[in-house]
């Protein structure tokens, strides 16, 4: 490579990011009056759209959910990257107290409005550079990524091939309370997969003070509970952590007095790893039928997946990490210790394209870090003012990969 063949510095998004700075956080704020759920996000949808237009982008949206696609294409060749946001609220009733909290029984408490926010601004920057961009840019406006798996409902109506050719580089920041601006993230798995288990243990009902004419099936219901932890507990490296979870057991709403015929049970599952999966969906069901059996009753298992692992590719995590900290500074890079047993269904994306999930900081300067409510509490606060930084952030890493060729 020659010295005229070298890539063109980055701008410095994060100073242009004080120009938009007030347009997002307006945004942000509407957003998060107005949340709603799932997949149908109508009213995010058309406050997205209204915010996009005017900028030189290939907007399309889709048809099994009100997602948007934005395609940027840089005046000079080269790959294309792809930038997310997630779009929808949890069912929660707020209780922040701020004059923008939402009232209709629905609430952004995991900071999805300002991820939202945050990717129109690396929107704003990246198309006012648009002549030295070397490449193409996908704008990923998720909804349903609370359990409803919007990523790849995306993925399967094309969002990887919106700018003609697969990215070479996906990333996506996520806002969790701590100290406000650091960014947080770790080659390897950073979040957990997610997987339910349900089960039914089939008894005999009867009296319950004649117990031996029936077949309960309360005692096998507890022992398959234990069974289950004990399963988990000695079955996998502590170093590929697994957590299970048993949320819900119950016998229906008969009488005190009588001995049900069944009880259900309902448990959240967390892995890290292919193996660990290939192993919970084999060992769960034999626990939960073997204890069964020993208590010569049945029990109908059903294993059910939702989200991989979130898995950060290692070159493009360094590459991600070096690029911010010339941005930022080192001291407000911070190397995640450990994944977090948390899901997330970037984890589609990154199973297609190679990329980086990041944490970015945000509690209030007046809200201790240590004590802050977490994600998905009804009174967890973030703070606004990290969205010059968010969409700067994105912003650099788009043009820093395109450019990289």
């Amino acid at each position: 490579m020659t010295v005229t063949d070298q890539p063109l510095p980055a701008p410095d998004f994060a100073a242009d990011a004080a120009a938009v700075l007030p347009d997002l956080v307006a945004l942000r704020r509407a957003l998060h009056a107005d949340p709603e759920l799932g997949l149908d996000l109508p009213r995010t949808q058309a406050k997205v759209l209204a915010a996009l237009e005017g900028l030189p982008l290939e907007i399309t949206t889709g048809t099994a959910t009100t997602s948007v696609v934005a395609v940027l294409r840089g005046a000079l060749p080269g790959p294309t990257v792809l930038l997310r946001g997630d779009m929808d609220a949890l069912p929660l009733d707020e209780a922040t107290g701020l004059d923008y909290a939402s009232t209709n029984g629905a609430m952004h408490a995991c900071g999805h409005d300002l991820h939202t926010a945050g990717l129109v601004g690396a929107a704003r920057l990246l198309a006012a550079h648009r002549d030295t961009l070397a490449g193409s840019v996908i704008f990923m406006f998720q909804p349903g990524e609370e359990g409803d798996g919007g990523a790849k409902v995306m993925i399967d109506e094309g969002l990887l091939d919106a700018a003609g050719d697969r990215p070479v580089g996906a990333y996506a920041i996520h806002m969790a309370p701590g100290p406000r601006g650091v960014f947080g993230t770790r080659p390897g798995p950073v979040m957990a997969g997610a997987a339910t288990l349900h089960v039914t243990v089939n008894g005999r009902g009867g009296h319950g003070s004649q117990p031996q004419h029936a077949l309960d099936p309360v005692p096998a219901a507890a022992e398959t509970v234990l069974a289950l932890q004990s399963f988990v507990t000695r079955s996998f490296d502590a170093f590929d952590p697994v957590v299970l979870t048993v949320t819900r057991m119950s016998t229906g709403e008969g009488a005190i007095n009588v001995i049900p015929e069944q009880v259900e049970l309902g448990a959240t599952v967390r892995f890290m790893s292919a193996a660990s999966l290939a192993t919970l969906k084999e060992g769960l069901p034999r626990v939960a039928e073997g204890v069964a059996t020993t208590h010569g009753l049945t029990a109908d298992v059903r294993f059910e997946e939702y989200y991989p692992a979130t898995v950060n590719d290692a070159a493009e995590t360094a590459f991600t990490v070096e690029t911010l900290a010339g941005v930022f500074g080192e001291q407000r890079i911070m190397t995640m210790p450990a994944p977090v047993m948390g899901s997330e269904d970037f984890s589609f994306v990154l199973d297609e394209v190679p990329g980086t999930f990041l944490m970015l900081m945000a509690s209030p300067p007046d809200i201790d870090p240590a004590t802050a409510e977490f994600n998905h509490s009804p009174r967890v606060l973030f703070d606004d003012a990290v969205l010059g930084d968010q969409a700067a952030a994105l912003a650099t890493l788009a043009f820093a990969r395109t450019a990289r060729g």
